[in-house]
């Protein structure tokens, strides 16, 4: 038997697992990497997170990356060299860690990689009949498997395009098998550059459970306050959006978009919320002079209003009522106060953070894909029954390290 084949045979029979989960999100602000110790698996899933930070990207990584992310056209060769770049980056990062954390990387069984995103092709974006849902995330695993010396799964989103679903959120795995709690209507949302939410029913009936996109979180005020502040990535403490009022037509030309008409789940990413939509906004609008403050302000309360709009529309369908609902936020947006602020004042929830359940707002979706790299090496094909909307699929490629 190769020898990589039987350390993977005995990792998948341990009590416990120790999996690096690494998330590099479209914001592009940089790497996070989350130690996890697991046990079981499905249902029976425990995570304890040992160690986690974020690495910051360097402004010369995020322009290598932004030369290629959500574009239609691009330099094909620069993707390509991208692909291993970001591979040796990332592994570089995670050897970085492990060296803070005085860990040996022989104590570590898996990693669990993200890569990054480079284009999110939903079918209903892209309009092209004879070709499926699409996604590219680049970080080659066979470099970050050797360069490390782990066992590395990546590229996780393809199996469930393969599937049927649009590879993306798949939050809802982990969520499922480490949140949903009997007797306690949940919707797990999670706040990055777009906004999604996983709905986990008191019930905790699988069929019921889903998972959508529901627009932007982070991603347009980050872009804007990029655009009017150089020095500035995002709007710290809602600082600049809390001196703005909001520009009500602007906003409602911002919502009228078919995105928002359309059933769940579903996926986006920059390829539709880009500058070039707001600017859109701005024109029909007449508002090209509009200042920063009202701007970022403006977009804020889009992000706000979207997301409210949509899970009150996911618990209409429902015969739960939204005031029994607690609502567990994670990602940067939960560092937004005037986000949270009018988020608590949409919508008549219980809010709470990721935090409050023993898994960190920031290191959620690190986790997460740890949590998936667990269910493919050593769970089973979790049955999501008649909900098609959730393929019931493992995922993941599985890269040796020599």
């Amino acid at each position: 038997m190769n020898k990589n084949i039987s350390a993977l045979y005995t990792i998948a029979q341990k009590e416990t697992r120790k999996i690096i989960g690494l998330m590099s999100g479209t914001s592009l602000d940089g790497l996070d990497i989350a130690l996890c110790k697991i046990s079981g698996a499905g249902e029976n899933t425990a995570v304890t997170l040992l160690e986690f930070e974020t690495i910051d990207y360097s402004e010369e990584i995020k322009t290598e990356i932004r030369k290629v992310f959500a574009k239609q056209t691009i330099d094909f060769q620069h993707l390509v060299l991208l692909n291993e770049w970001i591979g040796i980056l990332h592994a570089e990062m995670i050897t970085d860690s492990l060296k803070k954390w005085n860990i040996p990387a022989s104590e570590i069984d898996l990693i669990a990689s993200h890569g990054q995103t480079v284009l999110h092709a939903p079918k209903f974006l892209h309009k092209q009949e004879k070709f499926p849902n699409a996604t590219l995330q680049i970080g080659d695993g066979d470099h970050i498997a050797v360069k490390t010396g782990i066992i590395t799964l990546s590229d996780f989103r393809q199996k469930h395009v393969a599937a049927g679903g649009e590879g993306a959120p798949l939050a809802v795995y982990g969520d499922y098998f480490l949140f949903g709690k009997k007797g306690e209507n949940r919707i797990m949302l999670n706040m990055g550059g777009i906004a999604n939410f996983t709905y986990l029913p008191a019930s905790l009936n699988s069929a019921e459970t889903f998972v959508t996109d529901t627009g932007t979180g982070n991603t347009l005020i980050d872009l804007f306050v990029k655009h009017y502040f150089s020095e500035k990535s995002y709007d710290k403490d809602a600082e600049i959006a809390s001196k703005g009022t909001v520009n009500q037509l602007l906003l409602e030309t911002l919502k009228d978009h078919d995105f928002f008409r359309k059933g769940f789940p579903k996926t986006i990413g920059q390829e539709l919320f880009n500058a070039a939509f707001v600017q859109s906004a701005l024109v029909k609008t007449n508002l090209t002079e509009i200042s920063a403050p009202d701007l970022l302000a403006t977009l804020t309360r889009f992000s706000a209003e979207t997301i409210a709009e949509a899970i009150r529309f996911a618990v209409n369908n429902t015969t739960a009522k939204i005031e029994d609902f607690k609502i567990y936020m994670s990602g940067g947006g939960i560092h937004n106060p005037l986000l949270v602020s009018w988020l608590k004042e949409l919508l008549p929830c219980s809010f709470h953070k990721t935090d409050d359940l023993g898994v960190s707002g920031d290191a959620k979706e690190a986790v997460l894909f740890a949590i998936l790299a667990n269910e493919t090496v050593a769970g089973g094909t979790f049955n999501f029954g008649a909900n098609k909307k959730i393929p019931s699929v493992t995922m993941g490629k599985i890269s040796m390290p020599d």
